[in-house]
């Protein structure tokens, strides 16, 4: 009878165990190629609302989400990282976790440092599960009295806020308020509020100039971003003006000259004797700026490049 027992609890084991079997975690910490399903989903879920600050970058991060350099760059350009940490560094990836859009669109959070040189950037894929755009929601180079936090809201409006601790205890409080545009494939700034010492009102040099052709007008998302532009000295030309300001101001750029309409809906800069290029792509509401080696003309780390809505004209009244 006893035989008859144990042969019964061996064989109930034996038909029990394969189904306990844990499956190995995915690892990406090698060399080897992964498929990207994979590599998203290696990233968590974020329940929304979601929000963090600077201090992760004061916190130990488990091994277990660590990504090698080589998988990260199979799917995102180098660039993104090397234009924050220089284009031979090789900065500790680590994932943060995932927001799954409606339309299938997915948001990833990825935690970044080299040395003291911390960054968190959010990237984004399309329902293909193609990279589309990245953008520094947590940057380097702040000063220890501000406070840098990024947040995803239920509406999957992306909210990039800074807090200063003034001189006098008072704080001050700066955002960026994001969305990932599908059409152009970038994120799109599409309201700021500055941190109240910055200058409020921007001075247009091109704002007298005629405004006949289809394209002129004023396209931006507030008085200290904007690009204006206004008719050229010719049919194929159109004079322009671009000031921005990101990163809460840490970062600006701006430039004005006259652009040679290269097509029904592209416009090309190109200033003699610099490498400097800017190309603009019109549609119907807004514009999109593409730039190469501009760098004279702005800050470190932050790109003429972006999309820019365009604004109503304000009829001035006659006297």
């Amino acid at each position: 009878m006893p035989f008859s027992r144990n042969l019964l609890v061996l064989l109930l084991m034996w038909l029990i165990l394969p189904g306990c079997k844990h499956t190995k975690k995915l690892s990406l910490t090698g060399e080897e190629p992964v498929k990207i399903s994979d590599f998203i989903a290696f990233f968590h879920p974020l329940k929304l609302p979601f929000q963090c600050n600077d201090s992760i970058f004061l916190q130990d991060d488990e091994d277990s989400l660590l990504i090698s350099y080589t998988v990260f760059t199979q799917f995102v350009p180098d660039s993104v990282l090397g234009n924050v940490f220089g284009k031979t560094a090789e900065p500790d990836i680590y994932s943060m976790g995932r927001v799954d859009l409606p339309q299938s669109e997915t948001l990833l959070f990825v935690k970044t440092s080299v040395d003291d040189k911390n960054a968190l950037f959010l990237l984004g894929f399309d329902k293909k599960q193609q990279f589309m755009t990245a953008l520094l929601v947590i940057g380097p180079g702040q000063q220890p009295s501000t406070l840098q936090s990024v947040s995803v809201d239920k509406k999957y409006t992306i909210n990039k806020t800074i807090l200063r601790k003034n001189p006098d205890a008072s704080m001050s409080e700066g955002k960026d308020v994001y969305t990932l545009d599908k059409a152009t494939k970038k994120f799109m700034l599409i309201m700021t509020d500055a941190l109240d010492d910055k200058i409020t009102e921007l001075i247009n040099p091109i704002d007298t100039l005629p405004r006949k052709n289809k394209f002129s007008a004023d396209y931006g998302n507030s008085k200290m971003n904007l690009v204006s532009i206004r008719d050229g000295r010719r049919n194929d030309r159109l004079s322009f003006f671009v000031h921005f300001e990101k990163n809460n101001g840490v970062c600006s750029g701006e430039l004005k000259g006259e652009a040679i309409l290269r097509s029904a809906s592209m416009a090309e800069y190109k200033m003699a004797g610099e490498p400097c290029s800017l190309q603009f792509n019109f549609s119907s509401s807004s514009v999109t700026l593409k730039e190469e080696s501009c760098g004279s003309h702005r800050g470190m780390g932050c790109l003429f490049d972006g999309s820019f809505s365009r604004m109503q004209e304000v009829k001035k009244k006659k006297k």
